[in-house]
């Protein structure tokens, strides 16, 4: 059986409060990996005004 399968069949057996509760956590983890990506998402376009210019693609030219 799946992860996924074995998630679906205890997510039948949980009460209302523990799925509120589950659903509170599953959203807290989802802010969480979205917060995470921000600084990489500004440090790429940062670094592309740096990397996507002529100089630096004649420094790498040679190899």
């Amino acid at each position: 059986m799946s992860k996924r399968e074995l998630i679906a069949q205890e997510l039948g057996r949980l009460s209302e409060q523990d799925l509120d509760r589950l659903l509170a956590f599953l959203r807290t983890m989802e802010e969480d990996h979205a917060e995470a990506a921000v600084p990489a998402m500004a440090a790429q376009s940062v670094l592309a005004k740096d990397w996507l210019s002529p100089e630096e693609d004649a420094a790498w030219a040679s190899l």
